[in-house]
Order: C-alpha cells, then sequence, then structure tokens
C-alpha cells in the first residue's frame, strides 16, 4: 500500500471508484473534479499542485490517491497553505476512503502518510477538521495525534478544528 500522486494508470479504479460512491458527497472535494475527459481531469490535478488556473477563493493542494497494485482504496487532498476560510471549517487536508474498502482502517493510514507529506512541505501545525458528529473522523484524526482545538458553528453544523 502506498501514497502515489493521480496517474492515467488508475483510470479504471478511478471511474469504479466514482460509481461506487454513488450520490454520496464526495471526499476531498477533488473527487468531484469533472472525470469524463480523465486526462484533462489530471491536468487540473496537476494545475492546483502548481497553484495554475485556481478558482477564487481556493488555495494550492496536492492529491494523493492510496493505492494498492493497481486499485485506489482511498484520496488525499493536501492545502499548501491555508486562507481564512479554511482556517474556520477546511482545514489541510480532505481525505476519503472507497466504499468497498471502509470499516478496515485504511483512514488512519491514508491520514498518517498525507502527515508525511505535509511535514515534507513545511506544514506545522497541520489543520485537520471535521463534523462534530462524525464520531469516526474525530477518532481518526486523534489516532493520529490530532488534540482538538476548537469546535466553531458553521452552516448550522458544528466543526470541530484539531491541530496536529
Amino acid at each position: 500500500m502506498k501514497l502515489v500522486k493521480p496517474h492515467i494508470k488508475y483510470q479504471s479504479s478511478y471511474l469504479a471508484y466514482i460509481v461506487e460512491l454513488g450520490d454520496e458527497e464526495r471526499y476531498p472535494f477533488p473527487m468531484d473534479f469533472d472525470h469524463h475527459d480523465f486526462p484533462a481531469m489530471l491536468q487540473r490535478i496537476a494545475d492546483f499542485e502548481q497553484g495554475v488556473n485556481l478558482p477564487l477563493g481556493y488555495v494550492p493542494s496536492t492529491t494523493y490517491w492510496l493505492v494498492q497494485g493497481d486499485e485506489i482504496l482511498g484520496a488525499a487532498n493536501l492545502r499548501h497553505q491555508l486562507n481564512d476560510v479554511l482556517r474556520t471549517a477546511g482545514g489541510h487536508i480532505g481525505l476519503g476512503i472507497r466504499p468497498k474498502y471502509r470499516q478496515q482502517g485504511l483512514s488512519v493510514r491514508l491520514l498518517q502518510l498525507t502527515l508525511e507529506q505535509a511535514e515534507n512541505k513545511g506544514i506545522n501545525p497541520v489543520h485537520v477538521h471535521c463534523y462534530q458528529e462524525n464520531i469516526a473522523s474525530a477518532r481518526m484524526i486523534m489516532a493520529c495525534g490530532g488534540v482538538l482545538d476548537s469546535e466553531i458553528e458553521s452552516d448550522g453544523v458544528v466543526v470541530q478544528r484539531y491541530l496536529i
């Protein structure tokens, strides 16, 4: 199992991942990019890493896929910096595990590997946020050394902000 940057060789696994997600909310946000032109999607992800053609309010970020062989198990996105909105709700890291691989502890491994990338980029401390009602995410963050820093209400929900 390893962390890789998105690549064309994972196209069929990625498309199967999208089908598995169905109508559920996709995490991290690049999972919402139009995937019908896969090379164009990969270029958009690369542009985000370079800070090129970013929509208003977005910051540069790197997307990683957790893979085993040619199979994508999950995805993470590491923001290189935070703006005021992301400092309030969003944080540095967003991640998701493919539905058929959930409940296997992979989210902790994915977060650990993404935290290593944050350290390589000199990001310290790392902000990781989750909704208060998402107990599984809070446990994952704490398992990786996260300490609750604050809770805020945002759009009618409570966001917990952890520092690692």
